[in-house]
Order: structure tokens, then sequence, then C-alpha cells
């Protein structure tokens, strides 16, 4: 059966707005390179259930900030929100303490460390290291992601010594998202260096692309995704711009999911010598349901927080599933979330 018609007797697709030739062309171009197993990514970020697959109720892979809820930029497409619902750790005493409760408690196997930016794009990390150190002597199974906003090479080695596992940054393809949206006076080269620099280190790096990233329009994902293309990554992560965040005075469009799609398939396309996934942050609903199938179908190698019937898709076109209870950042050794909580 034609993919276009699996779609069709998938319940939560058969009215949705699919591109049948976009379809055909992504189901011939799977008859010649054979798809491969999709990792559903199921982290304990927030609570995550559905008729398919179900969460993890262990706090295994929790994500903490180190500024609570503050951020100097504010940028348009976050205004901080994302800080929102991780814990607040603002000091090192803090972190470490939050963290052992949660070892003794809550089976932890590893985290995220966030925080706001200053008003350069920087995240104020240095303070946290010896008590990373610490933690990776005492806990070595821990695995730890950060995210790293922009740094140089010294930075990024100090980052590195800690013991932080996996860094993750966001790649910024147009000078003038990077001014407007992020209220930041650097150039786009600033970014690609941060990512020169991080491959340099022993760190598993996993960039970030945001789709829409420009007030809900495209401007710069595909130099975005020329700039990773050039470097050693571990995987990729795209997500999709959600208005939900935007100010008032400075609306977000929703990106259309044609144009998702579009990025989607030039991403798996140029992006081959690594994983190439769909993270956690893009418009709900039916907009989400179409992202998601096209991911399955474009042969993304993971998808976090999957919507009702993309399991069902995979599985109709030929697709083996897994299902991590951790970031896809962080699960690529393929252990970190069975070892947390069982599918």
């Amino acid at each position: 059966m034609a993919w276009f018609d699996i779609l069709r007797q998938i319940e939560p697709f058969d009215e949705l707005p699919f591109d049948r030739a976009l379809v055909d062309a992504l189901e011939a171009a799977a008859q010649e390179s054979p798809l491969g197993t999709l990792r559903f990514f199921t982290p304990t970020f927030r609570a995550y259930a559905s008729e398919e697959l179900k969460g993890c109720g262990k706090a295994s892979f929790p994500a903490f900030s180190i500024t609570g809820g503050a951020c100097a930029l504010n940028c348009d497409h976050c205004q901080a929100k994302i800080l929102e619902p991780m814990i607040a750790a603002t000091s090192p005493a803090e972190l470490e303490r939050k963290v052992r409760d949660l070892i003794a408690i809550k089976d932890l196997r590893g985290f995220l460390l966030s925080g706001g930016s200053n008003r350069r794009n920087e995240v104020p990390y240095e303070r946290y290291y010896p008590t990373i150190e610490k933690l990776k002597r005492e806990f070595p199974y821990l695995r730890i992601a950060a995210h790293t906003a922009l740094l140089d090479a010294l930075r990024a080695k100090r980052m590195a010594a800690a013991g932080i596992d996996v860094a993750m940054t966001d790649v910024i393809g147009a000078q003038e998202t990077i001014r407007d949206v992020y209220h930041l006076d650097r150039p786009v080269a600033d970014v690609e260096a941060t990512l020169a620099a991080l491959t340099a280190t022993s760190m598993e790096v996993v960039p970030h692309v945001v789709i829409g990233l420009h007030y809900g329009r495209l401007l710069g994902e595909e130099n975005a995704l020329d700039i990773v293309a050039r470097y050693p990554v571990a995987a990729l992560v795209l997500v999709v711009v959600s208005p939900i965040y935007a100010p008032a005075e400075k609306p977000f469009a929703t990106v259309s999911t044609d144009d998702v799609a579009r990025i989607l398939v030039a991403a798996r396309r140029r992006i081959r010598h690594a994983p190439v996934q769909l993270g956690c942050i893009r418009p709900p609903g039916r907009h989400k349901l179409v992202t998601d199938a096209y991911a399955v179908m474009a042969g993304f190698d993971g998808i976090a927080y999957p919507g009702e019937g993309v399991v069902a898709l995979a599985r109709a076109i030929g697709r083996p599933i897994e299902q991590e209870h951790a970031c896809c950042s962080i699960a690529l050794d393929g252990l970190a979330g069975r070892r947390a909580c069982a599918a």
C-alpha cells in the first residue's frame, strides 16, 4: 500500500493536509535507501503519555536552570518561558543538593544544565564546574548535557574538562535573526566559531536548528544546515518555533507545514554523517501531527514526544521503533532511557 494511502487509514492523519507529491517522493527515496530504526524520546522534562507510548514516572533526566527563570537577552522567540519548568539551581551548592536528592530518591541517570544568557549570549557556568567534577567522580554513570550558548575555544575546553558529556548549541544562519530576534550584536561567524570550538573537544556536540526562528518565516535555516554539515557533530536536532512564547507586540506566525517539511527533508539529505532528530518544541495539534509524520517518512532517526498515530505510521511503513526516557540529545548510546524506566 502506498504511504499516502497508509496515512489516510491512520485516524489521526486521515484529514490532514499532506502533500501527495512529497509523500510519494519520500516513499520512492526509502525504496532506494531503506529507513532504519526510529527512536521515540520521552524525557522527564514534562509529563507525557499517549495511546501508543507510556511516559516515565521517574525524574530520571530533569533539567536545571542556573539562573532560575531569568535571562538578560529575553529573546522574542522564547521570552525566558522555556526556563520556567526547569528546576532552579542558582548556586553550585543548590545544584549538588538537588542532584544528590534525585539520585537517592528518583534513580537519577543524568540531567540537562541550562540557564539564561547574559547580553552577549553567554551562560555563566564557570562556578558550577567544580561541583560537576565532584558529581562525576562520585557518580561516573551520570550523563550531563549543557546548553552552551556562545563561547570560545578556552571555555569549550573548560566545559569538557569539567565532565560535561553533551554540548547543545543553537545554530542560526541569518544575521537579521541574531539581531532582531535575539537582540544580539554578534555575527553568524561567532555561531560557527562556537560549533568549531565545541567539536574540537571530547564532548558529543548536538547543534539545534530552529525552523521559523525569524518570526515564523524561513530565513537562514538552510545556511544553518550548511554550517552543521561542515563539522563532526554527534547528532542534529531540529525544532519548530512555537508562537505561544512570543510577545504580543512582536507576534510570530505559525510556520506552514509545507515550509517545515522542506527543511526537514533538506536536513536529512545534507546531514548524512550523524543522526537527525526532531526535538521537543513544535506547534501543537494538527501542525505537530503533520510535522511528526513528515519526520518519520523523511528518515529522521528520532522524535521527542511523538503525537498520536506516529508510532502506527512508523510500523506501517516498516520502521523498527525504540523508546528512550531521556533527552534526544543525550540518549545517543541507546542506553540512558531504558536504564531509567521500562518502555
